[in-house]
């Protein structure tokens, strides 16, 4: 079963952000806590960690994309 790696809270202001770079490619192996993606936002950029060992199922997002905290970016198969 695939899990979702979500856009977690940058903040207490923020609502949103901006996909700067994708660090990760449909298919990669990656290990729990390996920096996937890249947001930035007008306060804070941060690199969002797979949540989970696995192989990168689906990326959900493209560069340049402005996304909701809380919105699904990446689904990984942990198996």
């Amino acid at each position: 079963m695939a899990v979702d790696v979500n856009l977690a809270s940058l903040g207490e202001s923020i609502l949103e952000g901006t996909v700067s770079r994708l660090l990760v490619a449909p298919g990669e192996w990656v290990e729990v806590d390996q920096p996937i993606i890249e947001v930035t936002t007008d306060k804070v950029d941060a690199e969002i960690p797979s949540p989970v060992a696995g192989m990168i199922e689906q990326l959900l997002v493209r560069e340049g994309d402005v996304v909701a905290i809380g919105a699904v970016l990446a689904r990984i198969d942990p198996d």
